[in-house]
């Protein structure tokens, strides 16, 4: 295998490259000038390559250097990225949730976490696929299901399943008040992945007269073209109730779907995690029952 160059002579060449002077890269070294050129001059005779040409005024990068100078870059950027997530950061905290909850509940709500706790660094990772808290390093998940989970996590009750049918004033004539069986059967339908619409159509004991309504991945584009008059959208009461209680979106039916599919919020057992992810657990909770 071949023997990798002087790790003090890729640094030095690292930071040469990006200032394009010996003098700035010792002063973010903490080294002289010399010694930054020294450890260059080095690094070029193991490689036997040339990386620099020296100007009056600084430095310029020959084809070579300038090549292997993005491949050091990548490498010390990759190291550090690694080392970041192998440090504990006390007030850093990583919460995984659907894109639907992350758009339509949680980011709405973050301006008043951001007041109460400034000091912890809350992420959001927005994601479908099921986060791992060993391997995607997440300290808390919104999961929707049926405890348990897992024998090492605590499962906190967020909200029950409890799904509505709604729809935008205009799609109404401009009425505020439920409408009848047969009105829910004409309008233009929109589906998500989901797919509950034959459960409540079921429930209305009604078929589908609306056409063949509108498509979409995810139940948050299906909020939005509810929002903008496309058709009658299915979904968890919580995650439109500012939506109704503004008249933006009317609840058309009192009709509701429930099921065993409630939201948790998922932690690992309280004696493996810090105190920043205790605080943001009582906060989720908290803004849950308001």
């Amino acid at each position: 295998m071949p023997q990798l160059p002087p790790l003090n002579g890729l640094r030095a060449f690292d930071v040469a490259g990006r200032y394009l002077n010996f003098r700035a890269a010792a002063d973010e070294l903490g080294v002289t000038q010399g010694a930054v050129a020294q450890q260059v001059r080095q690094l070029e005779a193991h490689l036997g390559v040339t990386l620099f040409e020296r100007l009056p005024k600084g430095l310029a990068f020959t084809s070579a250097g300038r090549s292997y100078h993005a491949n050091v870059g990548a490498a010390f950027d990759a190291l550090r990225n690694a080392t970041d997530q192998l440090k504990p950061e006390p007030g850093k905290v990583l919460v995984s949730v659907t894109p639907t909850f992350a758009a339509k509940w949680l980011i709405p709500n973050l301006p008043d976490f951001s007041a109460r706790h400034p000091e912890i660094d809350l992420r959001i990772l927005a994601t479908e696929k099921v986060s791992s808290f060993h391997g995607d390093g997440i300290d808390l998940a919104v999961r929707q299901g049926k405890p348990p989970f897992g024998a090492s996590l605590d499962a906190h009750l967020l909200f029950r399943q409890e799904v509505i049918a709604v729809a935008a004033p205009g799609l109404m004539g401009g009425h505020s008040q439920p409408v009848g069986p047969q009105a829910i059967s004409a309008m233009p339908k929109l589906y998500d992945s989901h797919d509950l619409w034959p459960r409540f159509l079921r429930l209305l004991n009604i078929e589908d007269k609306g056409g063949h309504g509108l498509r979409l991945s995810q139940t948050s584009l299906a909020v939005d073209a509810a929002l903008f008059g496309q058709g009658v959208a299915l979904v968890s009461r919580f995650l439109v109730s500012e939506e109704i209680a503004a008249g933006r979106l009317i609840q058309i039916t009192p009709k509701t779907l429930s099921g065993e599919q409630d939201f948790y919020l998922l932690a690992a057992r309280k004696s493996r995690r810090n105190s920043a992810v205790d605080t943001v657990v009582t906060w989720f909770l908290s803004r849950a029952e308001k």
